[in-house]
């Protein structure tokens, strides 16, 4: 009965940081500097892998995919945050928090499967170098581009249907600064068995994983390395994957305490981990490869 009489809500109103004008205006001119660098940064990134000849491998062809996939998910949300900060009212339409749930979504799982590709890759440059030139072909890259994405193709359209059969009847305030299915599905007057059983599934199956194929790279990786007697050996090897284990440690991190840290209780707190997991993690890869990375440099004082 509950339900017939429903009157589905038409846009949702996002709390956003703060009311108080001035912290708006400041945190306006920190996000605004954060996401130019986050566009820069990872075009950037994009442009000197394809200008440079020398980066025209494996590795740099997913670090570039990796670089587009930060640029998008960054733009799903910031440009949206960023008005809300000059706006009085911070709403978003159904149809809008949608399309952000869904493109939110979609690359954030394919950033997952990305990174994970990328461990694979450094997993057979070091332990099976000599098979490296056939398990990273040309086709072979692309088949594993293509199939992250495809990944995060299905958790978006999976996240979209577990909204999709959701009413919202009663608040329509989202106690955060953009639409994540979590906080919608708490929102929800209707049986939300659906929507938290394609959330833990999504996470089970496509999350986990992702993470395992991480872990067992990355065990093989050290146990391999740990065997080269010469210590040049052994910082060469390392040299090659810390750039991608500091990438890895950033978007877990933040990833899990945003997602599967216990409840604080502190909407805030909450707040500023959604921020380091989707606004400042974007921005902080480019970084890390420039800095880190010495065929990065040498490309770009090459192109300079």
């Amino acid at each position: 009965m509950a339900e017939t009489n429903c009157t589905q809500v038409t846009e949702f109103s996002l709390r956003g940081f703060t009311e108080d004008p001035l912290a708006q205006v400041t945190l306006f001119l920190l996000f605004l500097l954060i996401y130019l660098a986050t566009i820069l940064g990872n075009l950037g990134m994009m442009v000197l892998i394809r200008a440079s000849p020398q980066l025209h491998s494996p590795m740099y062809y997913f670090l570039g995919n990796l670089a587009f996939v930060d640029l998008c998910s960054s733009t799903v949300i910031a440009p949206k945050m960023l008005v809300d900060f000059l706006s009085e009212e911070k709403a978003i339409s159904y149809a809008g928090c949608v399309a952000q749930v869904f493109v939110f979504d979609i690359f954030g799982m394919t950033e997952c499967f990305l990174l994970a590709t990328m461990a694979y890759d450094r997993y057979v440059a070091i332990c099976h170098p000599l098979l490296y030139p056939l398990a990273m072909s040309p086709k072979s890259c692309f088949q594993l581009v293509t199939g992250s994405y495809l990944v995060g193709l299905t958790n978006g359209v999976g996240q979209t249907i577990s909204m999709a059969t959701l009413s919202f009847c009663g608040s329509r305030v989202i106690d955060l600064f953009f639409c994540d299915i979590s906080p919608l599905i708490s929102l929800s007057t209707s049986d939300t068995t659906l929507s938290h059983l394609i959330l833990a599934t999504s996470a089970s199956l496509f999350g986990v994983s992702s993470s395992l194929v991480i872990l067992v790279s990355y065990v093989a990786i050290i146990s391999t390395i740990l065997r080269i007697t010469s210590r040049q050996g052994k910082r060469k090897a390392f040299s090659t994957c810390t750039s991608h284990l500091t990438t890895v440690s950033i978007f877990y991190g933040t990833s899990i305490f945003m997602y599967l840290k216990p409840s604080s209780g502190s909407s805030r707190e909450d707040k500023w981990a959604a921020v380091l997991y989707t606004v400042v993690t974007p921005m902080l890869n480019p970084l890390i490869y420039s800095l880190r990375n010495e065929g990065v440099k040498e490309a770009l004082r090459r192109l300079i």
